[in-house]
Parts: C-alpha cells; sequence; structure tokens
C-alpha cells in the first residue's frame, strides 16, 4: 500500500544510508578528501579533511563547497567561471593541479594539490570527489620548484579506489559489478584482466577472460567456462591465490615447467591464448571466505608488472571482495524471498469453464517479496471464493502479515457458510487478538451459477480499489458497490454485499494499488488507464489479456508491488459451477 509520506520517509532513510556508506568509504582513503552532490554542496568527509581543513564535519556538510573552500593565493574568493575546480566539476572531467587553496576554518590559507573525478551517487545523479594533500609549503613553491611528481600518482591512486568502491558497492548484481571491475582496470592498468570465481559448492569458474580491441572491451569466451579444482598445497600463483594466499607476480615462465594440477594447464593455455608477457594474481576475499582471484595481465605494453603494483591491485581486489560478497548475499537472500512467495502465492483451482489467471510483480526495490496477494479456492458449497488484499508494506514483515491474514480469512471463510461481509467483519475482529497485521485492505468474492446458470459475483470491499468488469464487446465499468472501510480501523461499521451477474465471457479483474497508483498522477488517472487498456484487450486470450494489461496499465514510475487476479465466464451455453 503506497502513500506519499512512506515514500518521503523512504527517500531520507536511503539518503542517509547513502552518504552513511560514502563517509565510511572516504575514512578509508589516506588523504582529504569530501564529496559533493550534483549542486555543489558537501555530502560527505573524511577526518583527514577535516583536520586538513580545521573545520568540523558538521560545518561542512551541506554547504556549498566553492563559496566556503575556494580561494586565491591573496584569500580572495574565485568566480565560479575561472576557478579549474568548478570547470572539471562542471564537464564532469578528472583534473590535478599542483598548487591551489582552500579556506581554513579560521580563516587562513591552505596550501595544497588536488584531484577532482566524477562521482556517481545514484542511478541518476553525478557529484564530484575531491581528494586533497597539504602542499610542503607556499614558500618553497614561491622560489620555483614544482610539486613532486610523486603525488600526483598517489592522487590517481586514491580517485581510482575511490571510484572502484563506488562503482561496485553501487549495484547487487554480481555480473554487472564484475562488468564494471574490469573497466576499471582495462586499459588503465593492465591489457587483459581475468576474473576467477569460487562457487557455492567449491567449483573454480573463469568467470572473465577480457582485453580492449579498439576502444572497447572485448570478452574471450573460449578461455573461460569450467577450472579444475583448487589442489591443497600447489605453490603456482593462482592456486595460491585461490586458497586465499598472497598476491603473486607471473609470467609465461611460470607455467612452463611440468604441470602439479589441471589449474596449471589451464594457465598455460591462458598465458598463450593472451600473449600476456607479465601478470599479477591478487586473491579476492570476501568476510568470511575466498571468493576467488583477480588476474591483471600484459601484452602490448612492454613494461612488466612488479612488486609496487600488488599493493595497488589488493587494495582493488579488497573492495571488489567486499562488493561481491554483498551481491552474492543479496542474490542468496533474493532467491529465498522468491521461494517464499512461490509458496505463499496459490496454484488457481481448476474451475469447469472458468478461465483464470494470476500475476505477482515485487515492488523494484523492496526484497521480492511483499504484502499484496490474491487467492481463489472452493468452498464447502462448492462456490468459488475470490480474493484480491494488500497489507501495508512492501518487504519481509508484509510477506509475513500477509500470509497471516490470507490463513485467518481461508479458514473463516470454510468454515462459516456466511456472506462476504459478515467472513470479513469476522476476521477484521480476529487480525488485533491473533496476528500482527496493522492495516489491509482486501475484496472478497464468492463466485457461483444461479439457477438459470448465470453467472454471480457476490463480494465485500474492505477500503480496496473496485473491481473491474470487461464485457465481451469491451464495455467496462467498476463495480464501486459493497464499499467498506479497511481492516484493522477499530471502527465498529457494518459491512455491505453488493451482487452483480457477469455476462457471458465476461472479465473479471482483481487488482492491487500498484497497477494504478503513481507520484506523477492521480488515481482518477490511474484507474482510467487501467480500464481503457481492459477494454481493449477484450477480445484477447485470458492469459495474452493479462501479460498486456500489467505492460499497459502498470506506471513506469511505480514503487509498489502488484498482485492481478483476472478471471473470465464461458458463454452461455458453458458449464455450470
Amino acid at each position: 500500500m503506497s502513500a506519499q509520506s512512506g515514500g518521503r520517509a523512504r527517500d531520507a532513510e536511503q539518503f542517509a544510508a547513502s552518504q552513511h556508506r560514502l563517509g565510511s568509504w572516504l575514512a578509508g582513503l589516506e588523504a582529504g578528501a569530501y564529496a559533493v552532490d550534483a549542486d555543489g554542496a558537501i555530502v560527505a568527509v573524511n577526518g583527514e579533511a577535516e583536520a586538513l581543513l580545521g573545520r568540523s564535519a558538521e560545518d561542512l556538510l551541506g554547504r556549498d563547497a566553492h563559496d566556503l573552500l575556494h580561494r586565491d593565493g591573496n584569500g580572495m574568493t574565485i568566480p565560479r567561471s575561472r576557478c579549474p575546480m568548478m570547470e572539471a566539476f562542471v564537464a564532469r572531467r578528472t583534473r590535478q593541479e599542483e598548487l591551489a587553496y582552500f579556506e581554513r576554518g579560521d580563516g587562513t590559507l591552505l596550501s595544497m594539490s588536488w584531484l577532482v573525478s566524477p562521482l556517481r551517487l545514484g542511478a541518476d545523479e553525478v557529484g564530484a570527489l575531491v581528494v586533497f594533500h597539504e602542499h610542503e609549503s607556499a614558500a618553497r613553491h614561491l622560489r620555483g620548484p614544482a610539486l613532486s611528481m610523486e603525488l600526483l600518482p598517489e592522487l590517481e591512486r586514491l580517485a581510482l579506489l575511490a571510484e572502484t568502491t563506488t562503482q561496485l558497492t553501487s549495484t547487487l548484481d554480481v555480473d554487472e559489478a564484475l562488468d564494471r571491475l574490469v573497466r576499471l582496470v582495462v586499459p588503465l592498468l593492465a591489457d587483459w584482466a581475468i576474473i576467477d570465481l569460487i562457487s557455492d559448492n567449491d567449483e573454480v569458474w573463469r568467470t572473465v577472460v577480457a582485453h580492449e580491441e579498439n576502444g572497447r572491451l572485448v570478452r574471450r569466451e573460449d578461455l573461460e567456462g569450467a577450472m579444475p579444482p583448487v589442489p591443497p598445497a600447489s605453490p603456482q600463483p593462482l592456486s595460491r591465490a585461490l586458497r586465499g594466499g598472497g598476491s603473486t607476480l607471473a609470467t609465461p615462465e611460470t607455467y612452463q615447467g611440468p604441470p602439479d594440477s589441471g589449474i596449471a594447464v589451464e594457465q598455460r593455455r591462458l598465458f598463450e591464448g593472451t600473449g600476456m608477457h607479465s601478470a599479477v594474481i591478487a586473491p579476492i576475499r570476501g568476510l568470511r571466505e575466498v571468493l576467488g582471484a583477480l588476474t591483471l595481465g600484459r601484452s602490448d605494453r612492454p613494461d612488466p608488472f612488479t612488486g609496487t603494483d600488488i599493493p595497488l591491485l589488493e587494495d582493488i581486489t579488497r573492495r571488489a571482495g567486499l562488493a561481491l560478497d554483498n551481491a552474492r548475499l543479496y542474490q542468496r537472500q533474493r532467491k529465498v524471498s522468491e521461494t517464499m512467495q512461490r509458496h505463499l502465492l496459490p496454484q488457481m483451482p481448476r474451475v469447469p469453464g472458468l478461465e483464470m489467471a494470476a500475476r505477482y510483480l515485487p515492488a523494484p526495490h523492496a526484497s521480492q517479496v511483499g504484502g499484496d496477494w490474491y487467492d481463489a479456492f472452493r468452498l464447502p458449497d462448492q462456490a468459488l471464493a475470490l480474493v484480491i488484499g494488500d497489507v501495508v508494506g512492501h518487504d519481509l514483515d508484509a510477506a509475513a502479515d500477509m500470509a497471516q491474514l490470507r490463513n485467518i480469512l481461508r479458514a473463516y471463510a470454510w468454515s462459516q457458510q456466511e456472506p462476504p461481509s459478515v467472513v470479513v467483519s469476522h476476521v477484521d475482529e480476529a487480525l488485533s487478538h491473533i496476528s500482527e497485521v496493522e492495516m489491509a485492505t482486501m475484496i472478497l468474492g464468492r463466485l457461483e451459477t444461479d439457477a438459470d446458470g448465470q453467472w454471480m459475483l457476490r463480494w465485500t470491499n474492505a477500503g480496496h480499489p473496485p473491481p473491474l468488469l470487461v464485457a465481451y464487446d469491451g464495455q467496462s465499468r467498476y463495480l464501486d458497490d459493497g464499499h467498506g472501510i479497511l481492516l484493522g480501523s477499530h471502527v465498529s461499521m457494518p459491512r455491505e454485499d453488493a451482487t452483480v451477474v457477469l455476462p457471458p465471457l465476461s472479465t473479471l479483474v482483481l487488482y492491487t494499488d500498484g497497477l494504478i497508483e503513481s507520484p506523477g498522477r492521480s488515481l482518477d488517472d490511474g484507474l482510467e488507464r487501467l480500464r481503457r487498456n481492459a477494454a481493449a484487450l477484450a477480445h484477447r486470450p485470458l492469459e495474452a489479456f493479462t501479460d498486456l494489461l500489467m505492460e499497459r496499465a502498470r506506471p513506469d514510475d511505480n514503487d509498489d508491488d502488484v498482485a492481478l487476479l483476472v478471471v473470465r465466464v464461458p458463454s452461455e451455453d458453458g458449464p455450470d459451477l
């Protein structure tokens, strides 16, 4: 069940969590660093920057970085149009300066060297990362000697590590994370990137073998695939890395001797197939286990890797390991959630003459489960119970509440041969005593044939969007009768039943509000969109009708889960229930 206030709360929580993660990343940098959003306001800062600037995080966060900090050598504010950092920020380019000035909290100037680089803060927002070191002294600069060139690679290294963290932790898809990792290191650090991953059942899979050709990454799928098991004692570099050993340099000669394992054979094949003359191999470690290994290789550039390259590679694999660990954990949770949702949502019963179809689509940013549900089951008198409902929320708690409510409703509907309004009233009274459900909406209907063989629906509506009835000729209308207050309101009000005859070959559409609600338009607009699309699809086979209706009616900016239950009655000479 969506609500504007709930959306704002979720946005605030997501922003706070994102800001916390960004602050944690900056804390790992060995230099002053702060991040700004797309408007140039500071959104995160590390302790080193606070010390260098003589300003607390509270004084920095939310302030315009240019107005607060950027100064010329005389302490005057630099016009934005002449500020090289602002130029790079607006152009979304990486740029560095050997000597510039920030204003400290006490009004004095900090002479420093800086690097600015674009920083993706979210799916649609790009800010910037600023990394800076204190210059040795302004006086030394005025005498003429330039800044040590050793500092520039350090700034570039810090910027690369920050970008690695940002890129890898902003996705929970393993394949996407691996692709981003390869693009970060090729061709900047290496001509080739090879990623070997260990699966949950301890099998090794050569997941990526990639290099750059004419400005684009090309995969060597012939060199990818299943790998032999990790030998328990092999001293060879990849075998050691996959066991969690230290990082190692390797050359073709490393694997030219008699192979000590199947992995050594595959490594010889790799060097021959790629033409690499130098490689460095590092383990990818998660929080609890070794996840795999990253190999960087050089074939085109002549300079080989050296031991001084290992610390940077290990910094990259450390960040990659944390990102992959999170992505794998998310995928495991998602698989569990999908399995849970499949078991919570029922299979449609077979009813002679009736066609039924149902769909469930989870909220895009939730746990693949939620509080929306549908149900259909036979009652003791052979009538068919139809249910559509929505428990507040779209997460695991909502799914658990939904399961409780569904089971309570089934028990009452089966044991009491009462009209839908009476059954729902009993359910509402019981919720606060035997469940954790706080608030929910629901429609309960009884579908059966009368003495004349006509299909009749008797229903009650507890605060839910109204059912939609679509005739075979495309005429459509909402069934607004039988409407009552939602469940969990603790207000004692009588509920009503409504009855309608379903024309031959008509289609009944029960749905949850995720199919019609959108932040960008009114509820009436959503209802009209659903009605028009359903009418246009009236002649379609039911499965196609259901899929196309979900596709066309669901808002693009929907952030809620959706349940859809569709029933089509037979022609006049069809079987009775």
